[in-house]
């Protein structure tokens, strides 16, 4: 399947199942979903594999064991890519009846890489240079997100220089577009390469900075 866009229908089932998140709305509209909503993103990842790695396709169900929300189905749906090697730093993106998100960075870190990542943040060469970057991604219009501490991390100043970077114990950048007319055509693929190769230096500084988890990884919730 060549991608094409997100077309319409993909957002107005979306729309519906916002409105009924229910078996049988499920069930009567599940065509809808494999043709215009998970068909488009799994051609979308396969369009970007060559120069961002293999994506996955996230479920569209729900882990409800550990949420007082008991709906069953994602109103969402989402890919990732991690680049076997690199450790850590993915690239995201996101359909709903809400537009078009595209992430990257760090969503969740073990206790081991959250130390290393502090220690990086702490150090003035690379501590510099993942300031710089965020500073850059803000300009760019990027949000900039994650997990933070309210109090000031163990071990460090309150006037350290970099100390809203050292509170996070995750961080990513996000940027968001609202339903358009492009959407619906292949500049969607455009947006989404052009938003991803933006965040190469921000996963790359993890790579190179955090690595992969020595821990058993925490269940999914």
């Amino acid at each position: 399947m060549t991608f094409e866009g997100f077309p319409d229908q993909g957002l107005v089932f979306y729309e519906g199942l916002e409105a009924d998140n229910s078996k049988p709305y499920w069930t009567a509209h599940r065509t809808d979903y494999e043709a215009h909503v998970r068909g488009p993103m799994s051609a979308l990842v396969e369009e970007l594999a060559p120069e961002f790695g293999t994506g996955k396709v996230f479920r569209p169900y729900r882990d409800v064991r550990f949420s007082h929300d008991k709906t069953p189905y994602k109103t969402h749906q989402g890919a990732v890519v991690t680049r076997v090697g690199l450790g850590t730093g993915s690239w995201y993106v996101q359909i709903s009846a809400d537009g078009l998100t595209v992430s990257g960075g760090c969503w969740r870190l073990e206790s081991d890489q959250v130390a290393r990542y502090r220690r990086a943040v702490a150090d003035e060469l690379q501590g510099s240079r993942l300031a710089a970057e965020v500073g850059r991604l803000r300009a760019a219009a990027w949000e900039i997100e994650g997990d933070r501490l309210v109090r000031v991390p163990a071990g460090f100043s309150a006037d350290h220089e970099r100390i809203d970077l050292l509170r996070h114990r995750s961080l990513y950048a996000t940027r968001h577009w609202t339903p358009e007319d492009w959407l619906h055509t292949r500049a969607a693929v455009d947006r989404v390469r052009e938003g991803w190769r933006d965040l190469v230096a921000l996963n790359t500084w993890f790579a190179d900075n955090v690595g992969a988890t020595t821990k058993e990884p925490r269940p999914r919730r």
